[in-house]
C-alpha cells in the first residue's frame, strides 16, 4: 500500500506550553519548528515511532476551537496514545504532576487513563492486552 500516515494534528491553545508538555512529560522529541510571520509549524514525534509526527496546531480557527472545547466539555479525549507499560507510565506522569481526569482503569480489552495535556485537550493513554 502506498498511502501512509505521516502527520496527525491536535489543536493547542499555546504551542510553547504544548511543546513543553509533550517533550518534558511524554518524552516526545521536537521534530520540526519553523516560524513564518505569526505562524509556527511545530511537530513532535515519539522516539520509538518517528515516522508519524504530531502537529501541535494553534487553535486559532473558530471551528477548531469549538471542536476542542466541545470534546473537553463532554470528557472525550481528542486522541489516544499507546503504552507498553501503562502502570509505569501512569506512575511516572503522576509523579511529574500530570493531571488525570480518569484514573487508571482496567477494561476487558486492557487498561486506560485520561489526562489533561494543559493545552485544552484530554488525551487517552492506553495499553491493550
Amino acid at each position: 500500500m502506498s498511502i501512509t500516515i505521516k502527520l496527525v494534528s491536535i489543536p493547542v491553545d499555546d504551542q510553547a506550553k504544548a511543546l513543553e508538555f509533550y517533550t518534558e512529560k511524554f518524552g516526545f522529541e521536537k521534530r520540526t519548528d519553523v516560524s513564518q510571520d505569526d505562524y509556527r509549524w511545530l511537530t513532535v514525534t515519539a522516539p520509538e515511532g518517528p515516522d508519524v509526527e504530531l502537529v501541535l496546531e494553534p487553535n486559532t480557527n473558530p471551528a477548531s476551537k469549538a471542536y476542542q472545547a466541545s470534546l473537553r466539555e463532554q470528557g472525550i479525549p481528542i486522541t489516544a496514545f499507546f503504552s507498553d507499560d501503562i502502570d509505569a507510565d501512569y506512575e511516572r506522569l503522576t509523579g511529574l504532576g500530570v493531571t488525570f481526569t480518569t484514573e487508571l482503569t482496567e477494561m476487558p480489552w486492557g487498561k486506560f487513563a485520561i489526562l489533561d495535556d494543559t493545552c485544552g485537550n484530554l488525551v487517552q493513554l492506553q495499553q491493550v492486552g
